[in-house]
C-alpha cells in the first residue's frame, strides 16, 4: 500500500501517446501539478486528450506548455483560450490542429464525478437555450428542459494538494480543492503532487480531504513556490469618453452594483468588473461564493505579506477572509449554484439583448474564447446583475435588440449596470432607472440599440 513515486518522472514513466489526462487546478498557476507536467513535457508524449479548466495563460506551468510542445490533439475544458490573450492552444485551434469540446465548468467536473460514481450519465439544466445543445437529447423534468450530459472517463490524473501520506489520503489546503477530487475519481489512475509526505496518522481522519482508495500514487513536489500573478490586461481604470464626456470607472460600476445587493444573502461574482464589486461588500451582511471552493471571502488583497496563496476567488485573485469562511470542492461549489442556494450573481457580458437573455462565453469561429462557470450560475433561482460599459472599445452597442453571440443564458437578467445606466428588467422590457452623472435618460437611450424606456423620474448614478 505504500503508493510513494521516487520522481515525477517515474510516475509518468508509463503515459503513453493518445492517452487522456485531466490536469485538476483552478486559475492561479501555483497550485498545479507542474513537476509532472513538465516531466510529462520531456517525455514528449503526444496525441494527448487533456481535461482541464483551462491550458493556462503564456509563462503560467499548465498545460499551455503541452500545446506549446504540440502534444495535445484535443482539449475537454470550460475555456479554451482567453480572449486578447494569444497563445500556442489559440493558434492550434484556429488553424483546425487541436479538437475542443467546451463544457460548462461545473458541469465538467460533475460529468467527472459521475465517472468515478459508476454513473453513466445525468440531466442537467445547465445550457439550455443554448448553442451547446444543438443535437443532444433534451428531456423535461417539472415541465422544464434538461440536456442529458455524459461521465468522463480519463486515464490519468494529475492532482496537487498539500500534503498526502504514503497511502494516498490527501489534505488540500485553502481554496485548493477545486476540481481535485472529482478528476482523481474519473481517473484509471490518480497521481498526486504535494508538498510534503507524511506517515499514515500525520494528517487527521478529519483532515483527509482525498481517501486514498481513489489515489495510485504519490510524488513529492519537485518545483519551488511560485507565487505566480496573471498580469492585468488594463491596469489603468479611467473612464470611457462618449463624446466629450466620461462614463463611470470600472470601479464605478462596481459600486453601483453593490448598492443592488440586498443584505442577508449569498453572492457570486463573476471575472472582470464583478470581482470589484467584493471591495464595497466588506461591511455588508453578504456572503461571497467562489466557484474554486469559497464561501465568505472578502476584499481582494495585493501587499505579498497578506497574501495566502490558497485563497482566491474563481478570477484567481488572492482575497481576505471573512469570519465563518468554509472551503470545500467545486463539486460542492456548483451544487451550490445549480441548486439555489445562491441569491444574486453579478457577471460580466458581451451582450444583453431586450427579452432579457444575455451572451459573455463565444468570440469568434475558431477562437471560441471561455464558458466558464456562468451557464451553471444561471441555471439557479436568484437575481443576475450584468455588469459592462455601454458600448464596445469601437462604438458598437452592447444592449442589443438580439444577441449577436451565442447565448449564455435565455430570458435570465434583471438589472444591468453600464458606465451610462443602471437598467432593470419589468417583466417585459428593461427600464432606466438611473444615468451617470452628465448625462441625460435621452442620451443614453440614443446610445442604445434595445428598446428602453426611462423611468419616470431617473436619478443619477453615484
Amino acid at each position: 500500500m505504500n503508493k510513494v513515486v521516487a520522481s515525477p518522472e517515474k510516475a509518468v514513466a508509463d503515459i503513453r501517446d493518445g492517452a487522456t489526462i485531466a490536469i485538476a487546478g483552478f486559475s492561479v498557476g501555483h497550485r498545479f501539478a507542474n513537476s509532472l507536467i513538465l516531466a510529462l513535457r520531456e517525455k514528449g508524449t503526444k496525441q494527448l486528450t487533456l481535461v482541464c479548466n483551462s491550458l493556462g495563460d503564456p509563462g503560467a506551468t499548465r498545460g499551455q506548455i503541452l500545446a506549446e510542445n504540440k502534444q495535445v490533439k484535443k482539449l475537454v475544458a470550460a475555456f479554451s483560450v482567453r480572449p486578447g490573450t494569444p497563445t500556442a492552444s489559440e493558434e492550434q485551434i484556429a488553424a483546425g490542429e487541436m479538437e475542443v469540446e467546451l463544457v460548462p465548468q461545473g458541469i465538467l467536473v460533475e460529468r467527472c464525478r459521475a465517472g468515478g460514481a459508476g454513473i453513466p450519465a445525468f440531466y442537467s439544466p445547465t445550457s439550455v437555450g443554448t448553442d451547446l445543445v444543438k443535437g443532444r437529447e433534451l428531456r423535461d423534468f417539472g415541465g422544464k428542459p434538461h440536456v442529458l450530459e455524459t461521465a468522463i472517463h480519463v486515464d490519468y490524473a494529475f492532482l496537487r494538494g498539500y500534503r498526502a501520506d504514503t497511502l494516498g489520503n490527501v489534505q488540500f489546503r485553502g481554496g485548493s480543492q477545486n476540481f481535485n477530487p472529482a478528476f482523481a475519481k474519473a481517473a484509471r489512475v490518480a497521481i498526486v503532487e504535494v508538498d510534503e509526505i507524511v506517515e499514515p496518522g500525520v494528517i487527521a481522519p478529519e483532515l483527509i480531504d482525498l481517501p486514498g482508495i481513489f489515489v495510485s500514487r504519490v510524488v513529492k513536489t519537485t518545483q519551488k513556490f511560485d507565487l505566480w500573478k496573471r498580469p492585468e490586461r488594463r491596469p489603468s481604470d479611467k473612464p470611457r469618453l462618449y463624446g466629450e464626456k466620461p462614463g463611470l470607472t470600472r470601479a464605478g460600476i462596481a459600486k453601483n452594483a453593490a448598492r443592488l445587493v440586498k443584505d442577508g444573502t449569498y453572492v457570486n461574482l463573476g471575472v472582470g468588473i464583478p470581482t470589484m464589486v467584493s471591495n464595497y461588500l466588506v461591511t455588508r451582511d453578504v456572503i461571497l461564493h467562489a466557484e474554486n471552493g469559497v464561501l465568505g471571502y472578502g476584499q481582494m488583497v495585493s501587499e505579498e505579506n497578506q497574501i495566502d496563496p490558497d485563497i482566491y476567488n474563481a478570477a484567481g485573485q488572492f482575497v481576505a477572509l471573512k469570519p465563518g469562511a468554509s472551503f470545500f470542492d467545486s463539486v460542492t461549489s456548483f451544487e451550490m449554484a445549480r441548486g439555489g442556494r445562491i441569491d444574486t450573481v453579478i457577471l460580466g457580458a458581451y451582450e444583453v439583448d431586450q427579452t432579457a437573455s444575455v451572451a459573455n462565453w463565444s468570440t469568434a469561429d475558431a477562437k471560441r474564447g471561455g464558458i466558464g462557470g456562468a451557464m451553471d450560475l444561471l441555471s439557479g433561482k436568484g437575481d443576475l446583475i450584468i455588469v459592462m460599459e455601454h458600448t464596445d472599445s469601437k462604438g458598437r452597442p452592447k444592449l442589443r435588440k438580439k444577441c449577436t453571440y451565442p447565448l449564455t443564458g435565455q430570458g435570465c437578467v434583471t438589472y444591468v449596470v453600464t458606465d451610462l445606466a443602471l437598467l432593470r428588467w419589468d417583466g417585459k422590457r428593461f427600464v432606466i432607472d438611473e444615468v451617470a452623472p452628465g448625462f441625460t435618460a435621452q442620451e443614453v437611450i440614443a446610445m442604445t440599440e434595445m428598446e428602453v424606456v426611462a423611468a419616470p423620474n431617473v436619478r443619477t448614478m453615484e
